[in-house]
């Protein structure tokens, strides 16, 4: 599995300001500017992941891998609107978009609800803002991959993980887990 979000840091280094504006503006903010600050609108509008910095960076770390096996590719940065012309089939990828319930309890999961927000001077509202922020991306992001007919899978608190492997192992083609 090759994880794009893992790599931020990686191509922020092999980048200059010029190169991702929006990531190296992100970077060079405190905690505050980045969660309390500013709106959770302002804060999707600059969102680095939504504007495609860094994909070539990630086509670039694909290509270096193998062919054999395949690879399962994942993470926010993973755009339709940059996806789909490499695909030569729809049925090559799949975009799951949590329920805010399920961001949430994602979050808490894995311990990491406070992680970022206990880092600014007000926790509350800037886990507000995060996940506001998270929503509008999932929003768009559900738009796009459905403006290029590609397929959505909606998770949530609801169904559990054999059902979204069901749901994700028939848009992808491939068998249904035993």
């Amino acid at each position: 599995m090759f994880s794009t979000d893992d790599s931020i840091a990686d191509h922020a280094r092999r980048s200059t300001p010029a190169e991702l504006p929006l990531l190296h503006k992100f970077i060079a903010m405190d905690m505050d500017e980045r969660w309390v600050n500013r709106s959770p609108s302002v804060m999707f509008e600059t969102f680095h992941g939504f504007h495609g910095e860094g994909f070539e960076l990630i086509i670039e770390d694909l290509l270096e891998l193998p062919d054999d096996p395949p690879i399962l590719v994942e993470g926010f940065r993973l755009l339709p609107r940059l996806v789909a012309p490499l695909l030569s089939r729809p049925d090559q990828a799949v975009w799951l978009v949590p329920t805010p319930e399920f961001r949430r309890g994602a979050f808490e999961a894995r311990g990491f609800t406070w992680e970022i927000p206990n880092r600014t001077r007000d926790p509350e509202r800037a886990l507000a803002n995060l996940l506001a922020r998270d929503a509008l991306f999932t929003a768009e992001l559900a738009s796009e991959a459905a403006a290029w007919r590609l397929p959505v899978i909606r998770v949530d608190i609801e169904h559990s993980l054999e059902h979204t492997w069901e749901l994700v192992a028939r848009a992808l083609g491939l068998p249904a887990p035993n």
